[in-house]
């Protein structure tokens, strides 16, 4: 079993990510709902700024910061779909527990920590809030189990076993290559206007030194500093990615992209 004790150190880790914001309650309310349950676990807010609904951008964020954290319990709500027919599930992974929607959120962080080892559905009502509001089961669903299974209960007191085949996953995203280059999907945006593809770095290694993002000439480097200043630069990420920057600007706003549409970069 993965141990989630936090070691000498303290106690138990519980991540939390949604799309909750923070100018309302919500995230206040899982805070509480977890200090009731488990005080002695450490909550590491990843965010809660994921733009809403937005179940793609989601997995993406939960799935470059989980290998980062200490093991523990992650919790993740990204949940459109909350008090309709989707099912409420944990999962283990040899690197710890995910907890959230069934709505392809967490599978690429299972996949992140080591693949998926056991699953459940949470209906087990003595695990739940007494009265399960329809609209928030970050509160009265993912809180309590997190906080229950950071405190060392077993996954299948959560509920009944989920075959890992049937777990709603996400389309995959667009990524080709051919002998010019490679059209991949933009799959993140970041705070600083970055734009992270989902091509991995490899791609880009066989390209030349300047080469043409979305027909705009840009810089195949390693850090922004590598471009001149509102330069273009094409570069591998932290997270092993492809990524667009502008040198002291917003390469999302140069290229006036989104995610989800098609991006093509080609040597020059």
């Amino acid at each position: 079993m993965t141990r989630l004790d936090g070691g000498p150190a303290g106690g138990p880790w519980i991540s939390l990510t949604t799309d909750y914001g923070l100018a309302d309650g919500f995230v206040a309310a899982c805070h509480g709902v977890l200090a009731r349950l488990a005080p002695a676990a450490r909550v590491i807010d990843v965010t809660h700024l994921v733009p809403p609904a937005d179940v793609r951008r989601g997995a993406a964020v939960l799935a470059q910061a989980v290998p980062y954290l200490p093991v523990g319990v992650h919790v993740a709500v990204v949940d459109p779909g909350v008090g309709t027919a989707r099912r409420g599930v944990a999962l283990a992974t040899p690197g710890g527990l995910l907890v959230g929607p069934d709505n392809g959120l967490l599978l690429d962080a299972a996949e992140a920590l080591g693949g998926i080892t056991g699953a459940v559905e949470l209906t087990s009502p003595a695990w739940l809030a007494p009265e399960v509001s329809r609209t928030f089961h970050g509160r009265d669903v993912f809180a309590p189990v997190a906080a229950r299974l950071a405190l060392g209960a077993p996954l299948a007191g959560a509920g009944p076993a989920v075959d890992p085949a049937t777990l709603v996953r996400l389309p995959a995203p667009v990524v080709r290559a051919d002998d010019a280059g490679f059209t991949a999907e933009v799959l993140t945006v970041d705070h600083f206007g970055n734009v992270q593809l989902a091509a991995p770095g490899a791609l880009l290694g066989g390209l030349p030194e300047r080469v043409r993002v979305a027909g705009r000439l840009a810089v195949r480097g390693h850090t922004f500093g590598d471009a001149p200043a509102g330069g273009l630069v094409a570069y591998v990420d932290s997270a092993g990615l492809v990524a667009l920057a502008v040198n002291n600007g917003r390469a999302v706003d140069l290229l006036g992209v989104r995610p989800g549409d098609v991006v093509t970069v080609t040597g020059d």
